[in-house]
């Protein structure tokens, strides 16, 4: 079955300084006032949104970095974003975010559609949708990135890389095409192949996330977590669990943990719910499925205390923000932000 990656709106035009603000403490009280931080939007069109929110995650807009092409996934690192162009002729871009942002340079990649980004040292891999690889660009000392020095493309008939994800000394590949998940070592700007492992055929794993010995993928096509065992590089499948419950067709997205690992969020497109799993010994136990707050909530992200969840609801034009009980895991929504095509939230 074919499902549409993606729905062309574009963002206003305009580029705007960053106001930064002081991290809280680690713990969600409900009269919380002072800034949380900045929030930057990934989406389909021409910009990246920039906004802020505060302790209890009320996001207030800020503006756009104009001239980034469809950046439908985005990763900060200190003063700098990195962001994919998810065009046919892929790119990934870097912009300075110290002060008003400014676009540093934009590289080709060689592949089509990128949309998922990694950095691991110095250099910035790209996974590559449509061409079914993952690319590689070296980091320059002030941010910029280099000329591309790796295209490790992923065997089958039809690859969709969907994640380059690090995981200690190894890279992993995520491919929805090929049900696979690659293990691969970086070297001088070089990936190498340690081992690959096939999940049941027609599950097309999209993200997954690692704790300690286990790791938990979300299978966009047959809608199930796949839990697998994690030891040196080499992942065992164990088990599998339906990510929503039975009803309409449902395609999970994002997959995340909180910081401490006792819980698991995946994001349900269809189902249009954010399933929170309690993580017990080798498997996972559904705690519930809250309603996303929208339609088609393909990204989310928890911010730096683990207190907030927010939701990028694609069809809907919003960003939802869950105040997150740390002891039993569960959301509970406190609010609701409008925004032009939001498929990435970065915190």
């Amino acid at each position: 079955m074919t499902v549409s990656r993606r729905a062309l709106l574009g963002l206003p035009a305009a580029l705007v300084p960053i106001h930064r603000s002081a991290r809280r403490e680690p713990s969600y009280r409900e009269d919380v006032t002072e800034p949380g931080g900045t929030m930057f939007l990934g989406t389909y069109g021409d910009g990246v949104g920039i906004a802020t929110y505060d302790g209890r995650g009320k996001i207030t807009k800020v503006g756009t970095i104009a001239g980034v092409p469809d950046p439908s996934f985005l990763i900060r690192h200190g003063n700098l974003l990195y962001a994919v162009d998810e065009q046919d002729a892929g790119a990934v871009t870097a912009i300075d975010i110290s002060g008003t942002p400014k676009v540093l340079n934009r590289q080709p990649n060689k592949g089509s559609g990128p949309c998922h980004l990694a950095r691991i040292g110095d250099h910035l891999l790209s996974a590559n949708y449509g061409s079914g690889d993952i690319a590689i660009h070296p980091i320059n000392p002030d941010g910029s990135l280099g000329q591309q020095t790796d295209l490790v493309k992923h065997e089958g008939p039809e690859p969709h890389a969907h994640q380059v994800v690090q995981a200690g000394e190894y890279v992993l590949g995520v491919d929805l095409g090929t049900d696979s998940i690659y293990t691969y070592t970086l070297a001088a700007g070089k990936l190498s192949l340690k081992h690959q492992v096939k999940l049941e055929a027609g599950a097309g794993p999209r993200h997954l996330v690692v704790q300690g010995k286990y790791a938990y993928v979300a299978d966009e096509l047959d809608s199930t977590v796949t839990i697998c065992g994690y030891d040196g590089g080499v992942l065992t499948p164990l088990a599998a669990r339906p990510a929503a419950p039975a009803g309409p067709q449902n395609y999970p997205g994002e997959i995340l943990a909180s910081a401490d690992g006792r819980f698991v969020y995946v994001t349900n497109r269809g189902h249009n719910s954010i399933a929170v799993f309690r993580v017990a010994g080798a498997g996972l136990e559904l705690v519930g499925t809250p309603s996303c707050g929208g339609d088609w909530p393909r990204h989310a992200a928890l911010d730096p205390t683990g207190t907030l969840l927010f939701v990028a609801n694609q069809k809907s034009d919003n960003v939802t923000t869950f105040a997150v009980d740390p002891t039993a895991g569960t959301l509970t929504q406190t609010g609701d932000f409008s925004t032009p095509t939001p498929v990435c939230v970065n915190v």
